[in-house]
């Protein structure tokens, strides 16, 4: 059984966003602008990208 991945990429700054958004930004893995991290595509994972899909592009 393959496993399905998620690549998200950081395209927007962290500022203006609420601190509990940061810290889920934080937990997917992104630190950094322009920085892309490849994640599985459980629900908890689709559900933190889905809180703030406005920092992310996702691939």
């Amino acid at each position: 059984m393959t496993e399905k991945n998620v690549t998200v990429k950081l395209i927007k700054s962290r500022i203006g966003a609420t601190e509990r958004q940061k810290q889920t930004i934080l937990a997917l893995g992104l630190r950094r602008l322009h920085q892309e991290v490849t994640l599985p595509a459980n629900p908890a994972v689709l559900g933190m990208i889905k809180k703030v899909e406005r920092w992310l592009e996702v691939k």
